[in-house]
């Protein structure tokens, strides 16, 4: 990604730097020059011809990082609010995802991308397990490379084996031209393991490593993977500090014990875990473990595109259980353990070195890439006053406040709108795939997908409901 020539500074901000000490700054600038972050500090002198943005009464933090977000399934957005996992799973992997073609994960990946930058998320790894054919592969990177954002791939297929498809010639070649010197920020390779003890999945895990390709996978997921996974992983060498474990949620704590010892990181997608059914949201479990922890949204179908929601969600979760868990033992929980503060960091710079970004993006210090995050709204009463910084994004800010958005020194949003995005081409895009997909499907199958039986409701008789009073017993009567 090439850096805008114009150098850029920001003047009296509250920023976030999410250095180290997780130093803040009030009434501070950022200063970008050559697309990296070269100084941040009070009252700095910026070259003549910078680009000079207003910051007061606004939070400047670093670009969020999203982990694990299937940018294939956007121009789904909001059809299985009321699914669970199981239909999810049957939707996607046995019926409709086979009717996905190449323009329509194009289309999903250009609104996702879109989408990402628009709500302050300057890096997202696309888990693009939709890639049937290196023609769906070719489109989604296509998409990708056409908005001015940070993107991985995650390349994954559900409707092969990833013993098949990573072994394919179709697939070296693919990687070959558009990974090799491409433009993308990274590459991964997106599988689960099921936990068949014939360990299949072994031939996937050597292609990666001939690559030199981290390996993401769907672990600790309720009647998907479970501990044989983990283990099989582990007792075969193929867990390193690179590998990426998606949700993680039902895991036993010797599961825990592998991915802690081996360096692994979790990425968590609490919206998901607590709406689908993968089990608990796991960060209480993680952070007994000193597991590394990152953010991320999952998918469009279900929840929302922003990782304000997503922090918002890990917080509270991770809150209720630790409630709950000294609520049976007849405790009372006085401190809360997990903070705002650290939120944030997961959001940020846990997703940077879950990626092995660490040193390039994920903090607003001298060198780093420049990817801000101008959180402000004067027209917005929730963004006054801003007395608890960390809480203030948290619990306050929504995609609505994002301000201002640099990747890489380029501004992408400003006065808090796109800058450079065809978001008309895009919709157009989508709604062709809608259009495609009601009319493949039928409308009776579009309908019965997007609205599942409601479950049989079971009244339990109340001993307590009366429905007469009887004035000379004084007593009700029922």
């Amino acid at each position: 990604m090439s850096a805008t020539d114009r150098p850029v500074v920001f003047r009296n901000g509250l920023v976030l730097t999410m250095d180290d000490a997780h130093t803040v700054l009030p009434g501070a600038d950022v200063l970008v020059i050559d697309g990296r972050i070269a100084e941040v500090g009070v009252n700095l002198t910026a070259p003549d011809d910078a680009l000079e943005i207003d910051a007061t009464d606004g939070i400047l933090m670093p670009g969020m990082v999203d982990t694990h977000r299937h940018m294939w399934q956007t121009a789904m957005r909001g059809y299985g609010a009321d699914w669970t996992l199981t239909q999810y799973f049957v939707w996607y992997y046995l019926e409709s995802g086979k009717l996905f073609r190449p323009e329509d994960v194009y289309a999903g990946n250009l609104l996702g991308a879109i989408e990402a930058i628009d709500a302050g998320v300057t890096t997202t790894v696309d888990w693009s397990h939709g890639l049937q054919t290196p023609d769906h592969a070719d489109a989604a990177v296509d998409a990708l490379e056409e908005v001015p954002g940070r993107f991985v791939l995650a390349y994954g297929n559900i409707q092969q084996g990833p013993w098949e498809w990573a072994t394919s010639p179709e697939f070296r070649d693919f990687h070959r031209r558009r990974i090799d010197g491409g433009k993308l920020a990274g590459f991964q390779m997106a599988f689960d393991v099921t936990g068949d003890p014939a360990f299949p999945e072994r031939a996937a895990f050597e292609v990666a490593r001939d690559l030199g390709a981290a390996v993401t996978t769907h672990a600790g997921v309720w009647g998907a993977t479970n501990d044989d996974g983990i283990r099989l992983m582990h007792e075969n060498g193929f867990m390193n500090p690179s590998t990426v474990y998606v949700h993680a949620a039902t895991l036993t704590h010797d599961s825990y014990n592998r991915i802690a010892a081996t360096g692994g990181s979790v990425s968590v997608s609490t919206e998901s875990e607590q709406s689908a059914g993968q089990g608990y949201p796991p960060t209480w479990q993680l952070r007994h473990h000193d597991i590394p922890v990152s953010l991320s949204m999952d998918t469009s179908v279900w929840w929302s595109g922003d990782l304000f929601s997503a922090m918002r969600a890990t917080l509270g979760a991770d809150r209720s259980r630790e409630h709950l868990e000294a609520h049976a033992k007849q405790e009372t929980i006085t401190h809360c353990h997990l903070r705002a503060e650290q939120v944030v960091e997961w959001a940020t710079r846990g997703g940077a070195r879950a990626l092995g970004m660490d040193s390039t993006i994920g903090a607003l210090t001298p060198g780093r890439q420049a990817d801000v995050v101008l959180i402000k709204n004067d027209a917005s009463p929730v963004m006054f006053p801003i007395l608890n910084p960390h809480g203030h994004v948290v619990f306050q800010a929504q995609r609505g406040d994002v301000h201002t958005v640099l990747v890489g020194g380029r501004v992408v949003k400003r006065d808090g709108r796109l800058v450079g995005v065809d978001l008309a081409a895009a919709r157009a895009k989508v709604a062709a795939t809608i259009d495609h997909l009601r009319e493949t499907m039928g409308e009776e199958a579009w309908q019965r997908g997007m609205n599942p039986d409601v479950p049989e409701t079971a009244i339990l008789e109340n001993p307590y409901q009366y429905t007469e009073w009887d004035a000379g017993s004084a007593q009700w009567k029922h």
